[in-house]
């Protein structure tokens, strides 16, 4: 039987302490972890610190820091627990970790910098709880996604799901553009919309639905048709472009307005039984790497011609609401320079492989300053897999 005190004497040493000051002056940027309880880091926390509680720290290390050689620093309130947790990741494994001495009150108290999460309220917890329980999300995570703005292109069948699920999940202010009216033939696969609305603009349709499904999301309606003139001032206030367009004109036009913007962008298409989604962000190859040309006419019959099957854009545009909750979060991998495709027949996905085109017009080595001309073709079909690399 071991008394409390000599607990801590013990782990005192098997553990390397330093003080504030040090931690400060460390130019080694170590993982902070904090071991205190939700409630304690309501108050603050260590700028870039991880939060695992004390009780469930054997439970979640693993997620929060995977390298057992990580130069880990623990604080906790007073420099106790931390001790103690560190201990216990030595027994685990874990070759390099240190306790704050005097924890955060001390880092506090001597003036050194402080972030004070972001609050939601109790409602927000219920609503968002099993995002909570992600280390990847968290309630801080969570403050990004509310107060995220994103920006979808259409509000038909692959705006339906991307919108639908970008709502639920709490991103706090979505954008519609859509110059159109429900019409019965898109209820088949329009998911956001309803019988009672046919008629109704589409924006204010899809509004409706989003509002009745979370109260916390503010939604923009932009009923006009995307064009030259508007593409940039329309695009601007948003953090990311969410494009499910049905023609090579809008989708070459939504490309070149992110390209001098910098912003990213999520694009899917969808055709009878195939679909296709990626992501394209500053710096990487864009639509036009990938694309060079639309496809003539004949190679790309418009939606009513050439159907689609309605469950389809449910997959297409589901991936792309991934693409941009990871993209706001920073969590996982985009699919820049990757091309997923998705063939419902088969029920298989598969990846091509494209990159950067130096002679691109809009992101090569000398790129464009203003927008190109515009393309006139209206086609939903997805553009042909020309020069990929699988």
């Amino acid at each position: 039987m071991q008394t409390k005190a000599q607990l801590l004497k013990q782990a005192r040493t098997q553990v390397t302490e330093l003080s504030p000051a040090e931690l400060a002056r460390d130019g080694t940027s170590p993982v902070l972890l904090d071991v205190r309880e939700k409630q304690e880091t309501d108050a603050g926390m260590l700028p870039g610190a991880r939060h695992v509680p004390r009780g469930f720290l054997e439970l979640r290390i693993e997620e929060a820091v995977a390298d057992r050689n990580a130069d880990v620093v623990l604080y906790c309130a007073g420099g106790t627990r931390s001790l103690l947790a560190a201990r216990t990741l030595q027994e685990m494994g874990y070759t390099r970790v240190r306790s704050l001495t005097g924890g955060y009150g001390a880092w506090k108290d001597g003036g050194f910098p402080v972030e004070v999460p972001p609050r939601l309220t109790e409602a927000q917890r219920s609503r968002y709880s099993r995002h909570l329980l992600i280390p990847e999300v968290g309630e801080a995570g969570q403050a990004k996604l509310l107060a995220a703005k994103v920006l979808l292109v259409g509000a038909g069948g692959l705006g339906s799901p991307s919108a639908l699920y970008l709502a639920a999940a709490g991103v706090g202010r979505l954008g519609l553009i859509d110059d159109d009216v429900v019409d019965a033939s898109n209820l088949q696969r329009q998911i956001i919309h309803s019988n009672d609305r046919v008629g109704m603009a589409k924006t204010e349709s899809a509004r409706k639905t989003i509002v009745g499904l979370n109260p916390d999301v503010r939604v923009d309606e932009h009923r006009l048709r995307l064009n030259h003139d508007n593409a940039l001032q329309l695009f601007e206030p948003y953090d990311l472009i969410v494009d499910g367009s049905d023609n090579f004109g809008t989708r070459y036009l939504v490309n070149d307005a992110c390209t001098i913007l910098r912003k990213p962008q999520v694009h899917g298409s969808i055709f009878r039984f195939d679909g296709q989604a990626t992501t394209f962000v500053p710096g990487g190859p864009c639509y036009r790497c990938l694309f060079p040309e639309p496809p003539p006419p004949e190679l790309a019959p418009s939606c009513q011609e050439a159907g689609v099957l309605g469950a389809l854009p449910g997959i297409i545009g589901v991936i792309q609401a991934i693409e941009a909750l990871k993209l706001i979060l920073g969590a996982g991998e985009p699919l820049a320079g990757r091309l997923l495709l998705y063939d419902a027949l088969e029920q298989r996905f598969r990846e091509v492989k494209y990159a950067k085109d130096p002679a691109c017009p809009a992101c090569g080595s000398t790129p464009m300053r203003e927008l190109l001309a515009e393309y006139t073709e209206a086609s939903c079909a997805v553009a042909p897999r020309r020069g990929a690399v699988t």
